[in-house]
């Protein structure tokens, strides 16, 4: 009995360590900016109302507008799909956004059937290769500027995180979720981030399971 309390004290502190690293590194991201001159900006998709960017969109794509005009890169790519009871699409809301933004239409590319970050980049990344696309600026808020490197790597894409910096999510809520992509960051690395989104839904589907019994 000792010997397995003592196995679980290691095994314990061991996990708060590797997590502790992982929460440096999230945040480090969130706060640094690797814009470069790539071949693609790749903006992560978050929610639209009703084909109007949310203030967390908006702030995604202003960043992605703002790159554009500086000439880092000649092609800007927009991802997400539509929730139950959208009448738009992410990645539709955004490209609309953009070209009022000045972008030309003609330097757009959508993807508009990600349901999360991973189905997302890697979607992109099989329409980009075939433009010879794989060097790339990823847009999105600071807490998952990490994850979307790592996503990028595993989806065969070269990403530099450039995360927008006038986000509104800032003090508490930004914490908090820098603390679950810590979690989502460290168990991504050890499983592999596409099998942690197909553990994801399972959970979620063992939930509306429970919620529905």
């Amino acid at each position: 009995m000792r010997r397995l309390l003592r196995l679980g004290l290691v095994v314990a502190v061991l996990v708060a360590v590797y997590l502790g690293f992982t929460f440096v590194q999230v945040y480090q991201a969130a706060r640094g900016d690797e814009a470069q001159p790539a071949e693609a900006i790749v903006v992560l998709g978050a929610a639209q109302y009703n084909g109007e960017p949310s203030p967390v969109l908006q702030a995604r794509l202003d960043h992605a507008a703002d790159l554009f005009d500086q000439g880092l890169a000649p092609v800007v790519a927009v991802t997400g799909g539509r929730r139950p009871g959208d009448s738009a699409t992410e990645a539709s809301a955004s490209a609309g956004y953009l070209i009022r933004a000045g972008v030309p239409e003609s330097s757009l590319r959508l993807e508009s059937g990600g349901e999360n970050s991973w189905q997302s980049l890697a979607a992109t990344a099989r329409f980009l290769r075939q433009e010879d696309i794989e060097n790339v600026i990823l847009v999105s808020s600071p807490y998952h500027a990490l994850r979307t490197e790592r996503i990028a790597e595993e989806v065969g894409l070269h990403g530099h995180a450039s995360p927008t910096p006038n986000s509104p999510e800032s003090g508490v809520a930004q914490l908090v979720k820098m603390g679950r992509e810590t979690v989502a960051v460290g168990l991504g690395r050890v499983i592999g981030f596409r099998r942690l989104v197909n553990l994801d839904d399972r959970v979620g589907q063992v939930r509306s399971d429970v919620g529905s019994g």
